[in-house]
């Protein structure tokens, strides 16, 4: 693949030694790394035990990033989240022990388990890049992460994300159970590696953070015909206009979109935009961002309505790369 961008190599690098742990998933690993090379966060809404943990330690033991990994539970604090400031009597003063959000690739495991008081404090994190502790603003390193997990199923002392910590997800995605033969390849790779209980440990650097921070960078250079924000326009104010869709897609979401589809072009290693990224990206952007009108709907039927619109738009034409 001929790469238009200096750094646009480790794209391939980086799946390439996933890959090495994970199997399959290469249309997943290729969102996941969009939502890297665009500076978003990731909610992996999945079942146990399909990988999501194992992903996330092994995109950051590929990037050579902190890697840090937060279990949410009804008891836990904003302060177990964040950090807080503790009174030293070596130092005779107050000091700061920082809390695990201040990692590159933090993994905040079961999200919807933490009470709504706890989840917020991941907002200010999500958004801005900082946090705000007892009234001093500590900045986070770059590249900063979140990939949250939540389980579809199991509800019962679970307090569901609100749609302001919602929409700070640049996507949300399932990872899926494996296919046959991918299952008979885990069950291989299983027996060979039997004594070895981690195997991300033994996995190595292919990217530092520096480099990840250029990737970002030159993504951000992508090229966007007019033509493909008039078609992102389109779809976003049809989310608006649906009738049985309260609260459609937000600016924050046309921006996401923006920056997602640069960033899945980057990644498929190209300099400019074509519709078609834009219809691959359009349920992971969109789809959790909408808010229905009445009753109960499920993932599945959001995805739909984003379905039914990308159907009825039409999709221009164009010489893309001008």
């Amino acid at each position: 693949m001929e790469h238009v961008y200096k750094n646009q190599y480790l794209v391939e690098k980086i799946k390439e030694n996933v890959s090495s742990i994970i199997v399959g998933k290469e249309e997943i690993l290729s969102l996941i790394m969009t939502a890297i090379v665009a500076g978003g966060h990731v909610l992996l809404e999945d079942v146990p035990g399909t990988g999501k943990t194992v992903m996330a330690k092994s995109l950051a033991r590929s990037i050579e990033a902190d890697f840090s990994r937060i279990q949410f539970t009804p008891d836990l604090l904003p302060s177990d989240v964040v950090g807080l400031n503790y009174y030293n009597q070596k130092e005779g003063d107050f000091v700061l022990k920082k809390g695990p959000v201040f990692g590159n690739i933090v993994l905040a495991d079961e999200i919807n388990r933490a009470t709504p008081r706890t989840q917020s404090s991941l907002l200010e994190c999500m958004e801005e890049c900082q946090v705000t502790i007892d009234g001093q603003t500590q900045k986070l390193g770059m590249p900063f992460l979140v990939i949250a997990t939540q389980n579809p199923i199991e509800t019962a002392g679970t307090f569901p994300l609100p749609e302001a910590q919602l929409d700070r997800f640049l996507m949300k995605l399932s990872m899926g159970l494996p296919e046959r033969e991918e299952e008979i390849a885990i069950m291989e790779r299983f027996l060979a590696d039997a004594y070895r209980m981690d195997k991300t440990k033994e996995l190595g650097a292919v990217c530092s953070c520096e480099q990840l921070l250029v990737m970002q960078q030159e993504a951000s250079k992508v090229y966007v015909h007019r033509l493909i924000m008039e078609y992102i326009s389109d779809i976003v104010q049809a989310t608006r206009k649906h009738p049985a869709i309260k609260m459609g897609v937000s600016p924050r979401g046309t921006l996401a979109m923006l920056r997602a589809a640069k960033a899945y072009a980057y990644v498929c290693g190209r300099g400019y935009v074509v519709p078609e990224d834009i219809k691959t990206l359009a349920v992971p952007v969109f789809a959790h961002r909408l808010v229905i009108a009445t009753g109960f709907y499920s993932e599945v039927q959001k995805q739909n309505m984003v379905e039914e619109i990308l159907s009825k738009i039409a999709v221009p034409t164009e010489e893309w790369h001008k």
